[in-house]
């Protein structure tokens, strides 16, 4: 038996036992992602960070108004300065961003996930404010982006073992 005859064989055998384990595939019909798309509200933004997290979140799962689940968060990003100069100027910077969140049924307000991811991200600082200032906003996008997927990834596998 050649090597990918026998890669192929030994690939159904394992898809078959998947399948006999109950194995179903969070993004497919009654996955947990199937189960979360457009049910989860969100609080209102109020700052920056807020709409973007809000925005990669919506993009993600939808927007869920009326929904059967209502998420509030809390968003923390410190900078750190990571290189500098001879002079004593930063010329690097680091964004490490928390969000804490908690999923809540919208019916009763009971608890029903809580939990809480990090990430970082990072811009370099240039001769010029303007450049800076829109290395540190696309630093900040891409944050967010990131803190928003894990977030997403983390509701829909604690969706799938319910």
């Amino acid at each position: 038996m050649s090597c990918n005859r026998r890669t192929f064989v030994l690939g159904a055998a394992a898809f078959g036992l998947l399948a006999a384990c109950g194995f179903t595939p969070v993004y497919g019909p009654g996955g947990g992602a199937d189960v979360l798309l457009g049910q989860i509200e969100l609080d209102a933004p109020d700052t920056r960070e807020g709409y973007l997290l809000t925005q990669r979140l919506e993009e993600r799962l939808g927007r869920g108004i009326g929904g059967a689940y209502a998420l509030s968060y809390e968003i923390n990003v410190d900078t750190e300065g990571l290189g500098t100069t001879s002079e004593g100027s930063t010329t690097r910077y680091q964004l490490l961003g928390k969000v804490t969140y908690t999923l809540r049924d919208a019916a009763t307000g009971a608890v029903l996930n809580s939990r809480d991811t990090s990430a970082f991200s990072g811009y370099s600082a240039t001769g010029s404010n303007v450049a800076t200032l829109a290395a540190e906003s696309d630093a900040t996008r891409r944050l967010m982006v990131i803190l928003g997927d894990q977030m997403v990834d983390q509701l829909i596998l604690w969706a799938s073992a319910r």
